[in-house]
């Protein structure tokens, strides 16, 4: 079973800057061609961030372009999220999640983005 584990969130003043990282584990046999971080706000509704697939292709919300960057490698099941000036409206749980012939999720990491 393939588990998603991410780290890197915390309380970070307006304007700052956090690195959330993302690997998986259990992936033998498994490949995952999209990965992507998506976050969720205190309405509850999960949104997506960002996303790289196979080829290095990547997406970004409206919201975090010029701001937020995706990085990784789906062949090593792995994506990093580098989120600068960050705002008020950024907080949020921001979920790990992994494309094969499978969706699969993290548990979530929480980034409070408060003075």
């Amino acid at each position: 079973q393939v588990q998603l584990v991410e780290s890197g969130g915390g309380l970070v003043q307006p304007g700052g800057s956090l690195r959330l990282s993302c690997a998986a584990s259990e992936v033998s046999g498994v490949n995952l061609y999209v990965m992507a971080w998506y976050r969720e706000g205190p309405e509850k509704q999960r949104e997506l961030v960002a996303r790289i697939a196979n080829g290095g292709l990547i997406r970004y919300a409206d919201s975090v372009k010029g701001r937020f960057i995706i990085s990784g490698d789906t062949a090593e099941s792995t994506v990093y999220l580098q989120m600068n000036s960050l705002r008020p409206e950024d907080t949020g749980v921001y979920f790990c999640y992994g494309e094969g012939a499978r969706g699969y999720w993290g548990q979530g990491t929480q980034v409070t983005v408060s003075s």
